[in-house]
């Protein structure tokens, strides 16, 4: 009998996580709760309750309690209605799950649909749907997917413990149905890995044994993946629940997998309960059979292997090592200097590796040292398979980059990583804090290589698709000019840059936009166009301003005298700008009192003539101007005034007294 237990049964890094915080926490004995069950195994879920963490469903049930967050995450109303109430969280949500939240809130803010492939009911995706500020659509299935509306465009993002086959057959109906469909494969690596190993394990196996809790959907998965290749397939909690009447025999190959919520301790139950079981076999082979199962199963649970992970109790310390009782048939020893806590006492339980299995004296030699540093790799690589950010510092300025550390593991940015400009002095980094973008990681050669760059660029393209979401045609926008161009003004409105043509800086006729706009100065303007496919943005700064032909009869009326400056000639005439953006044109025969040849000889450009309104027509947008007749009119006003005076001069002045003054103005016109 072959007895073969899954690499990676058991928990995955998210459950394992949020399992030992919320132990640590009960170990604490703060007063805690956790928001819907942790994770969906019933042993940990009663083990907590018994440590008084009850798993609550409203956000009122917290009583000023810690609330811890489950694996499987909550939308941001709850997140909100416990901060209202005061409650402390400890958010122990899956980074995998922490990144679907992210997407689908980002994708969505401008109101942009969201398909959620995945279970409705399941906790993941009722919190992920709430991150979502606009539709949110739902698919489990073929059916589901062919159900949905045609739309324009859509993020389709899929629950992080579902089957990769089935997303990849419901995205193909997506596209069919979505003009535009962005494609986020969400489904989490180590349960795409896990289920891999099912089916591999199952294609071989004559019994397969999944245990897990009956209500984890990534266990029933599993379980339903084994069937499919291993009709006899046990779907089981605890150990309990093996049926000892099960039929075995010597040349069976036994296959045994977990879900990611399932404690290490319920598997080893399962796989120790089954040396107990009756194993009926031929009568010649019955001894036999059950002893080489046995010996299976010793072999994979009782014997400390390399690399293997423990959790022991501290029975012994000197000045240079402790002795750690692993349940084994020899104790542990652990350096001092391999030790993650120095202070530790008789008594405690503590993790360990082990790091050989026989020291030449029959010990097992552990490290606490060697499990920190795997966690820092498995928190790194998750979040370099979430495409998460990394903090980090500059150590080192080396040939071809820079050192840095990140998490306490070294990195490496290549120097055209640095920035996205070339950087002369690489050293002017080192110790500078920066956020980092993992672009390559390799766990066997403990090579790490980090981008500045990318995070610079990433931030900006975020900011820019943020601005462009504020963006709309028709709105005045405050902007600041950044630069000038022989054709426009590029304005900064945001974060994105768009183009004021010269022809919509100003209503006159200009040659270069400097003389309008200077860079660095803040002015209003319009948004005249939008092309979001192309990323252009045409604005408008004269918009903002009165059209001078607006009200052009109005400010110069028919047979009104005005000055203006002759802008330019033409064979027929001259025309003269009354305001920026105005011209009227004086025709060749109304530039002088005399008949003119050409329009040289008596206009020049840049000169200040005073003209009359000849006829103002708005719709044409034509003003016609006369030099002339303005000459004519100021000679016949000089003329009318010159009569005046002497008119003023030839009246006689009569004196006359008081009391006689009627009588001396009734004899007046007789006099003339």
């Amino acid at each position: 009998m072959q007895l073969i237990v899954a690499p990676h049964a058991g928990f995955c890094m998210g459950v394992r996580r949020a399992v030992e915080a919320a132990r640590k926490v009960a170990d604490e004995k703060t007063p805690a709760c956790t928001y819907g069950e942790l994770i969906h195994n019933p042993q940990v879920v009663s083990q907590l309750a018994e440590a008084g963490m009850e798993a609550i469903s409203r956000p009122e049930e917290a009583e000023g309690r810690l609330v811890l967050i489950r694996s499987h995450g909550v939308s941001p109303d709850v997140l909100e209605a416990l901060r209202k109430q005061g409650s402390e969280i400890l958010d122990l949500t899956c980074p995998f799950v922490s990144r679907l939240h992210t997407l689908v809130a980002e994708y969505s803010r401008g109101g942009k649909p969201v398909i959620l492939v995945g279970e409705k009911n399941h906790p993941e995706v009722q919190g992920t749907a709430g991150w979502a500020r606009g539709h949110v659509y739902y698919a489990a299935s073929d059916e589901d997917a062919r159900s949905l509306p045609e739309m324009e465009e859509a993020l389709a993002c899929v629950q992080t413990t579902f089957p990769k086959e089935k997303w990849e057959e419901i995205l193909r109906i997506l596209r069919e149905r979505v003009r535009n469909l962005r494609e986020e494969c969400t489904i989490c690596s180590a349960t795409a890995t896990r289920q891999q190993e099912a089916r591999e394990l199952a294609g071989k196996a004559d019994l397969m044994i999944v245990v897990g809790g009956k209500k984890s959907a990534n266990t029933r998965k599993l379980y339903d993946l084994c069937r499919e290749l291993c009709p006899q397939t046990l779907l089981v909690e605890s150990a309990d629940e093996l049926m000892h009447d099960l039929k075995m025999s010597d040349t069976m190959t036994i296959g045994v997998t977990a879900g990611a919520s399932t404690p290490d301790d319920s598997l080893k139950e399962v796989l120790t309960h089954m040396t107990d079981m009756e194993i009926k076999t031929q009568e010649n082979t019955e001894d036999t059979a059950s002893t080489d199962f046995m010996a299976e199963v010793d072999a994979t649970l009782v014997t400390p292997r390399a690399g293997q992970t423990l959790m022991g109790t501290v029975v012994q310390i000197t000045d240079d090592e402790v002795c750690v009782n692993i349940h084994s048939k020899s104790d542990g020893l652990i350096k001092r200097a391999d030790l993650a806590q120095p202070d530790v006492k008789l008594g405690d339980e503590i993790e360990v590796e082990v790091v050989k299995v026989n020291d030449g004296e029959g010990n097992v030699v552990l490290s606490q040292r060697n499990i920190v540093n795997r966690k820092a790799w498995e928190a790194l690589m998750a979040k370099y398979e979430a495409g998460e950010y990394v903090d980090g510092v500059g150590k080192e300025a080396v040939k071809g980059g820079l050192l840095a550390v990140v998490d306490g593991i070294r990195a490496f940015i290549p120097a055209s990583q640095i920035a996205p400009r070339y950087v002369e002095k690489i050293d002017e980094f080192v110790g500078k804090d920066m956020k980092l973008k993992i672009i390559e990681l390799d766990k066997s050669k403990k090579r790490v290589v980090a981008s500045r760059k990318a995070v610079i660029l990433e931030e900006a393209e975020a900011r820019k698709q943020e601005a462009w979401d504020r963006l709309e045609e028709g709105v005045i926008i405050h902007g600041v000019v950044r630069r000038l161009a022989d054709f426009g003004a590029f304005v900064d409105v945001g974060g994105v840059d768009g183009l004021v043509h010269i022809t919509d800086l100003s209503y006159a006729r200009i040659h270069h936009p400097s003389e309008v706009v200077k860079p660095g100065q803040e002015i209003d303007v319009k948004i005249l166009s939008l092309d979001r496919e192309r990323q252009r943005i045409q604005l408008g700064y004269k918009q903002l301003f009165p059209r001078p032909w607006d009200n052009a009869s109005e400010k110069y009326p028919k047979d009104s005298l005005v000055e203006g400056k002759v802008v330019r000639l033409a064979p027929f005439g001259a025309f003269v700008e009354l305001e920026p953006g105005l011209d009227g044109l004086v025709h060749i025969s109304q530039l002088a009192l005399n008949k003119v040849a050409k329009v040289e000889d008596a206009v020049e450009v840049g000169q200040v003539v005073r003209v009359k309104v000849l006829n103002v027509d708005t719709e044409a947008k034509r003003i016609s101007l006369s030099i002339r007749q303005a000459i004519e009119d100021e000679m016949l006003e000089a003329n009318e005034e010159e009569v005046a005076d002497v008119a003023e001069e030839d009246v006689p002045v009569v004196s006359v007294d008081t009391d006689e003054a009627p009588a001396a103005v009734e004899e007046a016109p007789a006099e003339e």
